[in-house]
């Protein structure tokens, strides 16, 4: 019908076929029809194929086009776009798109091209960036002038951003290590026992989800946006019988004895490491990311993505429901005196080796918890635990033995750190600046940054 519409309209008509072109597209056309009615040359292909879609988004996606483009045959269709956009954010896109054009448009006025340099100046990302540093030499100083202190606005615009950007990265990798140090905080406080196969139990919480995700795979595929839900106590029982076990075995007979304490843990380690081998080959194992855990947004220049937001937020829930345990319950009330003091506590009638035997349960069971949340982000083998377990370390010592809020301060000081060191120094030699100012720092404060207090810790 179009088609046979179009053949009505002389070329000299071209207002009126301008009017009736508009009053299609307005109609949410689709680009066959678009090509029907010509659109190929009065509005160019950038912006014929996505303007007049009913998604917005697709609209800021032409524009976008336009933008890097900045190709002045695209002008008529922008300015036309402009009078009809109701969308705020596809308006905005418009207007950009115009400035990129008329910047680089040889017959646009100085004035006109001062105002394109405002409006992308206010963009101030990248793309802006590269616009502005494309423009060529041969303009009026005014125009030169205007571009290069939008350049400086927008790299010093950038500088911040990238600031922020790598806050939030050191704030995501502090939770990271914050989740697999927080049960050896406790191991390590209670008992003063150098567990070195405290990774392996974040490993073994990392296969745990694995396997509920294979078996709601091939059993409930419906029930796989809960899978870590389901997984999560899974992983905490499973690794807190496995620590109960070794410490029951292992550890108390080993008790003032750290270095054939840390042997004997490290030996462990590889046999655990074996033992996962054995069962599900030496290969990485796909977990996947639960829908609500996909994706990312925006804020300005920063780009978030859920999974991390998610780990985040579980870190401090942990440690808030561990910080409430230790003071509102019977086993933290206990965990506390036999830290602070184990004769004095041994001598009040609190069973030591209950505690001892229960508290290396717990902190192995937040480390299997860990292993939940890093299969999201990191390769699940069975040397995934062995890439946190000395960072884990340094942020116990770091923050204080025994310390939960060491813990959480000392984690997140070395994620931090980490990320604004990298671009410096690069990752490796970033890690060995951060290792050697903890070892200076632990010349000057052997305890940490939070010392426990009690008699026997002071004695």
């Amino acid at each position: 019908m179009i088609r046979r519409t179009i053949r009505f309209f002389d070329e000299r008509e071209a207002s009126t076929l301008g009017a009736f072109c508009d009053t299609v597209m307005a109609q949410d056309a689709e680009p066959r029809i678009l090509d029907a009615l010509g659109l190929a040359g009065s509005y160019p292909s950038g912006v014929a194929q996505f303007y007049y879609s009913g998604s917005s988004g697709k609209r800021i996606q032409a524009a976008q086009s336009v933008f890097k483009s900045h190709d002045a045959a695209m002008l008529p269709a922008i300015d036309s776009a402009l009078q009809r956009e109701t969308n705020k954010g596809a308006k905005l896109a418009f207007s950009e798109a115009r400035a990129a054009i008329l910047l680089f448009k040889e017959d646009a006025t100085d004035a006109e091209k001062l105002e394109a340099i405002a409006t992308i100046k206010t963009r101030g990302d990248q793309e802006a960036l590269a616009l502005l540093t494309g423009l060529s030499g041969e303009q009026p100083p005014a125009i030169v002038r205007a571009a290069a202190n939008a350049t400086a606005a927008i790299q010093s615009n950038l500088a911040m951003w990238s600031a922020a950007q790598n806050a939030w990265y050191g704030l995501s990798l502090g939770s990271v290590l914050l989740l697999a140090a927080i049960g050896l905080a406790i191991t390590f406080g209670v008992m003063g026992v150098i567990n070195m196969a405290h990774g392996e139990m974040v490993m073994i919480g990392a296969y745990v989800t694995f396997v509920v995700q294979e078996t709601i795979r091939t059993s409930y595929p419906g029930l796989f946006d809960y899978s870590l839900l389901i997984a999560v106590p899974l992983a905490f029982l499973a690794a807190g019988a496995i620590g109960v076990l070794i410490e029951r075995s292992i550890i108390r007979f080993l008790y003032g004895r750290p270095l054939e304490t840390l042997l004997a843990t490290w030996g462990l380690s590889l046999v655990l490491q074996q033992a996962v081998r054995t069962m599900f080959g030496p290969n990485n194992r796909e977990v996947g990311n639960p829908s609500w855990m996909s994706g990312a947004f925006e804020i300005g220049q920063i780009t978030v993505t859920y999974n991390r937001l998610w780990i985040l937020c579980f870190t401090l829930a942990v440690f808030a429901i561990l910080l409430a345990m230790l003071r509102y319950t019977a086993l933290g009330l206990e965990m506390r005196a036999v830290t602070q003091n184990r004769r004095m506590a041994a001598s009040m009638g609190i069973a030591t080796s209950r505690v001892d035997a229960l508290t290396f349960g717990l902190g192995s069971g937040i480390a299997g918890i860990a292993g939940v949340a890093l299969s999201q982000i990191d390769n699940v083998s069975p040397n995934l635990g062995q890439s946190y377990i000395i960072d884990s370390f340094m942020v116990v010592v770091f923050g204080g033995v025994g310390n939960l809020w060491g813990t959480l301060v000392g984690a997140f000081t070395l994620g931090i750190a980490n990320k604004f060191m990298e671009p410096v120094a690069g990752a490796v030699l970033g890690k060995i600046a951060i290792l050697v100012l903890i070892i200076l720092f632990i010349q000057k404060r052997p305890r940490g940054l939070f010392a426990l207090r009690g008699r026997a810790v002071e004695a």
